[in-house]
């Protein structure tokens, strides 16, 4: 059986899937990852521990796969868009105010670099037209010029700067390409100029204060720049298939982001009976939930929407346009009101006793309160009480990374019922987040009204029946539930040669399961209520802020 090995680097872990030529997971294994946090809003990893993590998580996939390594006959790789630094004999170089060398990876969440991309954002420079008008600080331009701002010596040590992405096809074939996906997402490259290198825009790097990188012919950010799935080089080197257990010189692809590579396990799914054209494209978004989540799109003409990244040519289906929405903190957000909260050592002690987890717990405690309480929706228990969930700033499509939370509606009572309905306020208000993500995209041109969901939240039902009730949109969840995987796997796929295009592949390798339906009537109206609230919340934390800084 020919199978494909998709390699997946979140934020926490490193996973690795093998999947047959239709999507079909045949083994999965993890590893846990290391992550520091030295200063406030300052995140960092060691891609050293990184590359451990995927060796040792592949290692464990081929063994409880029962497969002979000759089996896999493509691989894929996507990581989260961090930073990775390298020196000239490909040594970590250290990112970090402590100065430990393996240190030398910026993670996506960081946001050090907010006063650097305030100051990029001022110049208005054409480029940021294709990110929603401003870059944001988990962009790597703001995280260079916060490296050679504060730290020189790093800067100068410096040979490669890569997408962790990048970081990890590199490692694997030794062959130092780039991918659309990562280049064009993260790193201001217009894909649509061209590949290998055609589209970095010089004038925009002299600009902001990174000049050196382009007087250097952008060797340090990439040369090579090439679409996702295309094979590497002479695909994969020695040394790292002694690492990975596999056979040298099998087709590595260039690689993705992870989110994105959901969407390449998600998209191309048959709904009604058929394979999606354009117009059934125009109706989709893609939802990839974990610690924070992306909102995917695709289009085949450029579509340019105020707040949302993009519009990326190629970045991730090739040939069709891209735009991203995201929310910086979702599944973030809920674990921290869960654990911050007073009631949470009662919740974990019931957790231990009842061999549950604390969602479960906490959805069931929903469920009692809603026919104690005899609401004709569980969602009402929420009337009084209210989120505006940007705890970690707004990605899109307010794209301000310095807002911040509120909560209204409080009491002197913080017992187990009182977490549970700030729980399921705050599921709700990350909601009406995907929801004003939707309503922007549709002025501008988009029919969404199916949701392709995958990742942490979409484990839980509550999670899903809120975004179905209060986005409108009808939720669709893939057969096989690790899309992300299957996503870095369809690249492997395509290395192969086992399909001609990233499309093929993700239209015989994707499959729908279980759809959910939106509840009309009193709930809609119910929820219509709470997006105005929603918006009030913003208007009025806006509002304080003006006050204040006239103070």
């Amino acid at each position: 059986m020919d199978c494909y090995l998709g390699v997946d680097v979140g934020t926490g872990s490193a996973r690795a899937g093998i999947f047959d030529g239709q999507g079909r997971m045949v083994a999965l294994a993890s590893r846990i990852i290391r992550m520091w946090k030295p200063a406030p809003d300052h995140v960092e990893q060691s891609s050293e521990d990184i590359w451990r993590a995927c060796c040792f998580a592949t290692r464990e996939a081929l063994k409880n796969s029962g497969l002979p390594v000759s089996a896999i006959k493509g691989i894929g790789f996507d990581a989260t868009c961090s930073l990775v630094v390298l020196d000239e004999e490909n040594r970590p170089v250290s990112v970090s105010t402590s100065g430990r060398t393996e240190q030398n990876v910026i993670v996506w969440m960081d946001h050090r670099a907010v006063v650097q991309a305030e100051r990029i954002n001022r110049t208005r420079h054409p480029v940021l037209r294709h990110t929603g008008g401003t870059v944001s600080p988990e962009m790597q331009t703001p995280k260079l010029l916060w490296l050679k701002e504060n730290l020189p010596a790093t800067w100068r040590r410096a040979a490669r700067f890569l997408d962790l992405p990048d970081y990890l096809t590199y490692r694997a074939t030794e062959n130092d390409t780039r991918s659309l996906c990562t280049t064009v997402c993260k790193w201001t490259y217009l894909g649509h100029k061209g590949t290998d290198g055609l589209g970095w825009d010089r004038n925009y790097f002299v600009r902001i204060g990174l000049g050196d990188l382009a007087s250097e012919g952008f060797a340090r950010i990439g040369r090579k720049i090439r679409p996702m799935g295309e094979p590497i080089g002479h695909g994969l080197a020695a040394r790292a298939a002694r690492d990975l257990g596999l056979v040298a010189g099998t087709p590595v692809g260039v690689g993705i982001i992870d989110a994105h590579a959901g969407g390449l396990g998600l998209l191309g799914s048959r709904l009604d009976g058929a394979a999606p054209k354009s117009e059934e494209l125009n109706r989709r978004l893609a939802l990839i939930g974990g610690t924070s989540s992306c909102h995917m799109a695709v289009s085949p003409e450029p579509r340019f929407i105020r707040g949302i990244w993009g519009p990326y040519h190629s970045a991730m289906i090739p040939g069709l346009w891209l735009i991203e929405g995201g929310q910086s903190a979702t599944g973030a957000l809920i674990d921290h009101v869960i654990f911050s909260h007073a009631a949470t050592p009662q919740l974990r002690r019931e957790a231990r006793r009842s061999g549950k987890s604390v969602y479960e717990l906490l959805n069931a405690r929903v469920a009692a309160l809603a026919k104690a309480d005899e609401v004709a929706n569980p969602a009402e228990l929420t009337r009084d009480l209210h989120v505006q969930p940007d705890f970690h700033g707004n990605r899109s499509p307010r794209a301000d990374p310095t807002l911040r939370g509120v909560v209204s509606g409080l009491t002197l009572s913080a017992t187990l019922d009182d977490l549970a309905r700030l729980y399921l306020a705050t599921i709700q208000a990350v909601a009406c987040g995907t929801r004003h993500i939707i309503e922007e995209m549709n002025r501008k041109g988009y029919r969404i009204d199916t949701l392709l969901v995958c990742g942490g939240g979409t484990k839980n039902p509550l999670f899903l029946r809120e975004h179905a009730d209060i986005t409108g949109c009808r939720l669709v969840l893939p057969y096989e539930p690790e899309a992300v995987l299957l996503g870095s796997a369809v690249l492997g796929a395509v290395a192969s040669g086992r399909y001609t295009s990233v499309l093929a592949a993700m239209n015989a390798m994707n499959r729908a399961d279980r759809v959910i339906t939106p509840i009309r009537g009193q709930v809609a109206r119910y929820h219509a209520a709470r997006y105005r609230i929603f918006h009030r919340l913003h208007a009025g934390f806006m509002a304080d802020r003006k006050t204040m800084a006239s103070v």
